[in-house]
């Protein structure tokens, strides 16, 4: 059930058009965590894998055989399917039991069907959050998504900087107080509900706005002190539109 959850949350992306994110054919029989040879970090083979521990954190990154089944299925589907792996699945997997219980935890906030907000909304809470927390993975994995769900190339960069002078709808705006207030573990009023209902939420959508601020709390303290870096590809995700179906040149005889 987590797999399958995961996994459409990320084919969205893929459905979606991810951006300028070209979804290469990987090579996993091989290595869990690399693109094939001709396409990866240009290491050596032989170095490979401590190499991308390097890039990726400081914990050692466990190998494919060593990992439970369903780790390694949920994590080969996710590369091929998407294109490339997020790091935190393969700095997570260094405890198998955490890796279930964070990514059930995540599907449970992230995926769920109800609710007044939106996928770009959530990854909004994301990004200003994770600033606050200085987490350079979570922000700037989460910008990329933030990018693609929202259609907005800019948005996220602006709340990097200075979310007060974002391009922010008071809507949003309404999102990201009550979500940093619980960031900051101010105390929480019924001012800070008001407003929300001020803009259409219910205390439910409260609850996932305080919820998803909580969980990437850890995240981004998880991601800090394990150095967890962030994959190229997001650096680059959702910043510039594909190209529709070009024309192709005429032809002449």
């Amino acid at each position: 059930m987590i797999k399958r959850f995961l996994l459409s949350g990320f084919l969205q992306l893929h459905r979606r058009g991810g951006g300028s994110v070209s979804f290469l054919p990987l090579s996993v029989s091989g290595n869990l965590w690399g693109r094939s040879e001709s396409v990866a970090l240009n290491h050596p083979k032989s170095t490979e894998r401590e190499n991308t521990t390097k890039e990726i954190g400081r914990y050692p990154i466990p190998k494919k055989t060593d990992l439970p089944y369903d780790i390694v299925e949920l994590m080969e589907e996710m590369e091929v399917k998407t294109g490339f792996l997020p790091n935190v699945f393969k700095v997570m997997a260094h405890r198998p039991a955490e890796f279930r219980a964070f990514f059930a935890y995540y599907n449970a906030i992230m995926n769920k069907e109800t609710g007044n907000l939106s996928k770009a909304d959530k990854e909004l809470i994301i990004v200003a959050t994770s600033i606050v927390n200085k987490c350079p993975y979570c922000v700037i994995a989460h910008s990329a998504l933030h990018r693609i769900y929202s259609k907005k190339p800019t948005l996220a960069d602006q709340v990097a900087v200075n979310w007060k002078l974002a391009d922010l709808s008071d809507r949003e705006m309404s999102i990201l107080e009550f979500a940093l207030a619980v960031c900051r573990a101010d105390n929480i009023t019924e001012e800070h509900f008001q407003k929300l209902e001020a803009h259409g939420f219910d205390r439910e959508d409260a609850w996932d706005i305080g919820s998803i601020s909580a969980f990437f709390a850890m995240s981004n303290r998880l991601a800090h002190f394990t150095d967890l870096h962030p994959n190229p590809e997001f650096y680059i995700m959702g910043r510039i539109p594909r190209e529709k179906n070009p024309v192709p040149p005429n032809k002449t005889c």
